[in-house]
């Protein structure tokens, strides 16, 4: 049996176009403690953990005990804001059945915390086609640091070098370079430019397709059409 290839997704920016809606559920935090938010102190935080955001970058001061408390708070806003009006990403729920109909293994590797993650998969009804689901509670480090993606696939059984992610943000493509992974960048939270560092660049999840990301796996060869694909 030919060894599978598998694809890692973000989730935010990737599955779900949520910037706007972070962007607002931290505005909202921030506003509850007293202190404006700016989207360029988004824009310099996007990636990141949640915690590793309220430790060194929030703009009101607060102790080491007080982060889990005010990371729950940001994080129930923000589920408030995407059930309310959920932000799909166009292609992607056609992308993640078209690769499983392929035969890939299919993980999501999101620094959000799983019941984000759970939202999303119930909006989509594509949660069954996962083999694991890797959570910014099940790391120690957030991106670029690869170990989200080297969790995920581990779970999955894959080697690194069989696995391709789907990011959006510099920091992601970074992490998956670092696990020695392919990764393809989708443009919207950052510029090509900002996305250099990835094996391919596109602008809408349409523009993939599972031969296209077998054929970046594969280093640029064409794979043959007459055998499947993974």
């Amino acid at each position: 049996m030919a060894v599978p290839l598998a694809v890692i997704f973000d989730m935010d920016g990737v599955l779900i176009d949520s910037y706007d809606a972070h962007y607002e559920s931290w505005r909202r935090l921030a506003a509850e403690q007293g202190a404006p938010y700016t989207r360029e102190q988004f824009a310099r935080s996007f990636g990141r953990t949640s915690r590793e955001i309220l430790a060194e970058q929030w703009p009101v001061p607060m102790a080491a005990a007080e982060i889990p408390a005010a990371d729950r708070r940001k994080e129930e806003l923000y589920r408030r804001i995407i059930r309310a009006d959920y932000p799909g990403m166009a292609g992607a729920v056609e992308l993640v059945r078209a690769l499983h109909g392929a035969g890939f293994a299919l993980a999501i590797g999101s620094s959000g915390p799983r019941a984000n993650i759970e939202v999303v998969l119930e909006q989509t009804g594509a949660g069954g086609l996962f083999g694991a689901v890797v959570s910014g509670e099940d790391v120690h480090r957030g991106k670029p640091d690869p170990e989200i993606f080297q969790i995920a696939a581990a779970r999955l059984g894959v080697a690194p070098d069989r696995c391709a992610v789907i990011e959006d943000a510099p920091l992601g493509v970074e992490a998956a370079r670092r696990a020695g992974m392919t990764p393809i960048a989708l443009t919207g939270t950052a510029t090509r430019e900002q996305l250099a560092g990835a094996a391919l660049v596109v602008d809408r999840l349409d523009e993939l397709s599972p031969e296209r990301i077998a054929e970046c796996l594969r280093g640029g060869g064409a794979p043959a059409t007459d055998r499947p694909i993974v």
